[in-house]
């Protein structure tokens, strides 16, 4: 390069009254000497800093020569110093580009500005609104912010993301708009964890009064009989016929009560970290066929039916629990649905799930328990068969109709109940510790189903000396 082009009072580049370069009118530049590193300026969207060029080993009065976008950053000299070393640089939108700055000896000097989201205003606000909180870091990544750090727990996490997207969102945009311009980096500190005891209880209750007639009646003759009525109040077809036998009149009376209580009782226990969703399921799975196409074909899809259970446990401030609870009670009925199927040239029967659910979100300690009950079903069913006109009349007319009546009642009740709960140490007794497999004689002769322990005179940590102690999860 030539030391000449660059010290020319000519050659400097004309500088417009928004502090940007002339591209037009301005000479490319011609750079005399290494350039120093490149220096990389972060600034807020909306906000200025100052550029200070002697810092950057160009301390002779200085011009911009080259600005890659204008709608990004905006520059300005400071007039009020000389000589002309200090700029100002306005962010005017987010994004970045790079400046070139050159001095009269033409020594060059590159910027790297980068515009984005105020991150001293974020992190102020989190100073403001959560003190306890004092390892968070935020940084800026283009349009978004980037969180980092570690938390106290899954409820401060939610608050400091709800603080962020505050700041990113566009003026006038809905609420949650600037969630995917936030990225969570945080991590909880030492997550808690849940235990959820539940308690299922149901009471199903049957009353079943059935009174019902059976009559049947023969016309003999010779060998040959004639039958005039029979099994007209059965569940098959009633008849009415001629046959070779000796039948003699009979009449059939069908009179029962039947009452039936069943009880179910489920205790499950789940652990879950907070901020965790965890679920439990005991019972079933049946296959349901579902058509694909126009073309018959078939798949199988899976239900499920049984005791389920999903929650959401959240620990809050002063050991306090948010739980989000969904318990669920589902079986298969009694009562199907027909389907015929051309692919199958058949008609099936397929299975109804009768399903009872509850879904709800509480706080409590602890400890505490909490019921969902209300949950009641009261079936009527009554039936009816007899013979026509006969079985309408008065008193008479029960020797020719069949009834019976039938309620069922079921009510069903969770009672919920966390804990906090910590891991206990490796050397935890288990059920099976004092568990001696009895020998062929104490087995054959003494009908014992365990052995003998042998007497041991130190105990270790996992033997009788431990046996009541607790198992599992310690509660806090």
């Amino acid at each position: 390069m030539s030391k000449k082009a660059g010290a020319k009072a000519d050659d400097r580049p004309a500088i417009d009254k928004s502090g940007t370069t002339s591209q037009r009118s301005a000479p490319a530049p011609q750079c005399i000497g290494e350039l120093p590193p490149t220096v990389n300026v972060n600034l807020p969207e909306g906000k200025s800093g100052l550029l200070d060029l002697p810092k950057l080993q160009l301390p002779s009065p200085s011009w911009l020569r080259t600005l890659a976008d204008a709608n990004v950053v905006q520059v300005e000299p400071v007039t009020s110093i000389t000589p002309r070393n200090m700029f100002f640089l306005f962010g005017k939108k987010i994004g970045s580009t790079n400046l070139m700055f050159q001095n009269k000896e033409g020594r060059c000097a590159m910027i790297e500005v980068s515009v984005g989201v105020d991150t001293a205003a974020v992190q102020a606000k989190l100073v403001q609104l959560m003190p306890n909180e004092k390892d968070i870091r935020i940084n800026a990544a283009a349009d978004s912010l980037v969180i980092s750090g570690t938390v106290a727990d899954a409820l401060a996490v939610d608050k400091i993301m709800s603080i962020a997207n505050a700041f990113v969102r566009k003026p006038g945009g809905a609420p949650g708009a600037g969630g995917e311009r936030v990225v969570n980096m945080m991590s909880i500190a030492a997550p808690q964890q849940v235990m959820l005891e539940v308690k299922v209880a149901e009471i199903s209750k049957t009353v079943l009064d059935q009174l019902g007639s059976n009559f049947s009646a023969t016309l003999n003759r010779g060998n040959w009989a004639a039958g005039i009525v029979s099994n007209f109040f059965g569940n098959g077809a009633g008849s009415v016929g001629l046959a070779k036998t000796s039948t003699g009149d009979f009449l059939q009376i069908d009179a029962q009560r039947k009452d039936g209580i069943v009880k179910i009782l489920a205790e499950p226990t789940i652990m879950a970290i907070s901020g965790q969703e965890g679920s439990f399921l005991a019972g079933g799975k049946i296959f349901i066929p579902v058509a694909q196409d126009a073309s018959g074909k078939i798949t199988l899809e899976e239900k499920e039916f049984g005791v389920g259970l999903r929650f959401t446990p959240t620990v809050l401030d002063g050991g306090r629990i948010n739980l989000k609870v969904a318990p669920e009670v589902s079986e298969l009925s009694r009562e199907g649905i027909g389907l015929s199927s051309s692919a199958t040239g058949g008609r099936a029967i397929l299975p109804l799930i009768t399903t009872r659910r509850a879904a709800t979100t509480v706080q409590l300690f602890d400890g505490q328990s909490f019921a969902i009950g209300g949950l009641i079903k009261n079936n009527v069913t009554q039936n009816v068969r007899a013979l026509p006109i006969l079985g309408e009349v008065p008193v008479l007319g029960a020797l020719f109709r069949s009834s019976d009546f039938q309620t069922d009642r079921t009510e069903l009740v969770f009672i919920v109940t966390p804990h906090l709960a910590k891991p206990l140490p490796t050397n935890y007794p288990l059920p099976t510790d004092r568990f001696v497999e009895p020998s062929r004689t104490e087995f054959f002769v003494g009908g014992k189903m365990e052995g003998t322990a042998p007497a041991s005179p130190e105990a270790t940590p996992t033997t009788a000396s431990k046996a009541g102690a607790p198992t599992g999860f310690a509660l806090k």
